[in-house]
């Protein structure tokens, strides 16, 4: 058991016996006609504190083979009515917001930046200071979820900002990001700081149920792009839904229907009772290493074909799928629920 998972597992878990039944995967409905619709759903334009228009931003992610994008500026609601020019059967701008506050503790030298991504908003939803980080994250989600639009907390590492165990003790919240392209998020920790994937499968592993997410937190359209600058085309995901309509978009997101990238396209993800299987999208002479991952971040197998398949054991609580391209480029399949995993916190 890993340093993080102790640190959760003592702080919040309560000792509850395991099925004696095998596992057996939770099978996802999938809608008749599903498709898998690449987006973005965080980036930045002149109306906060990015360096283009949003029309030429959405232009960006529409030329650049994008279904759908959410226009997420700082406290700003862009009504995608203003852009209708640019909406047809093949683009959908998502509305949205980045929810933007902060909480500094008494003493502290510098404040948690505290931003949770509101996906399918209709109007701006004013953040909200608690008097703890705890209460400060879980009153903007819960502001959030009263508009009916979905949540994802974002880059939790970005100033140190949202430790795992505050992460954990949210509730009502189903997404996280997982990878941020924008160059100063910390995406793989540091020092005594765990990274954003040991984060992921240490609250898997204490019981909640989390899905990880993959944006770029785009700034600059600008000028040079390298990776000292917050550029777009770096974190996206690829969400499976009948139609690219925005409800349709956001409730597959918070319901795990999704794989996110860093740059690996995945043709098809197929869950049965006792198998989970990954089919990848061949590009150029790319090599691929697909990790299925489980219970405290073990590594349960390792596949080196482009259909990567994972047979349960018996005794898994969660599956998920890690694809590395030869080029470091990466994809993540969600975890994949099964009957012995005990839900801990919501």
């Amino acid at each position: 058991m890993n340093r993080l998972r102790l640190l959760l597992f003592a702080a919040f878990a309560t000792a509850t016996p395991l099925a004696a039944q095998p596992a057996r995967f939770e099978v996802p409905v999938v809608p008749a006609g599903a498709r898998w619709f690449k987006g973005n759903t965080h980036t930045h334009t002149t109306n906060s504190d990015g360096d283009t228009s949003p029309e030429q931003v959405a232009q960006w992610y529409k030329r650049n083979g994008y279904a759908f994008l959410v226009l997420s500026d700082h406290n700003v609601f862009t009504d995608p009515k203003t852009l209708a020019s640019l909406v047809d059967s093949s683009f959908l701008l998502v509305p949205g917001e980045e929810v933007t506050t902060s909480f500094q503790k008494p003493g502290a030298t510098r404040a948690a930046a505290v931003h949770v991504n509101a996906l399918a908003v209709t109007r701006v939803i004013q953040p909200i200071k608690d008097s703890t980080l705890l209460g400060t994250v879980q009153k903007n989600v819960d502001a959030i979820r009263a508009e009916q639009a979905v949540p994802h907390i974002n880059h939790p590492n970005f100033l140190w900002s949202i430790d795992p165990a505050t992460l954990f003790r949210v509730k009502n919240d189903r997404l996280f990001e997982i990878f941020n392209g924008h160059p100063t998020v910390h995406n793989v920790g540091g020092g005594d700081w765990p990274g954003m994937e040991e984060v992921w499968d240490g609250l898997l592993s204490s019981g909640k149920r989390i899905f990880g997410i993959a944006v770029d937190d785009a700034h600059h359209f600008q000028g040079e792009f390298n990776v000292t600058r917050a550029n777009p085309g770096r974190g996206w995901v690829g969400v499976r839904s009948a139609t690219l309509d925005s409800r349709a978009i956001v409730t597959a997101l918070d319901n795990g229907q999704f794989y996110a990238s860093s740059g690996v396209t995945l043709a098809d993800v197929i869950v049965t009772a006792t198998t989970l299987e990954v089919r990848i999208a061949q590009k150029a002479d790319f090599k691929y290493t697909t990790q299925f991952i489980g219970q405290d971040g073990r590594v349960l197998a390792t596949d080196k074909s482009l259909t990567p398949r994972y047979t349960l054991k018996g005794t898994e609580t969660y599956v998920r799928a890690k694809v590395t391209e030869s080029g470091g480029a990466a994809a993540w399949v969600q975890p994949v629920f099964t009957t012995r995993f005990v839900p801990r916190g919501s």
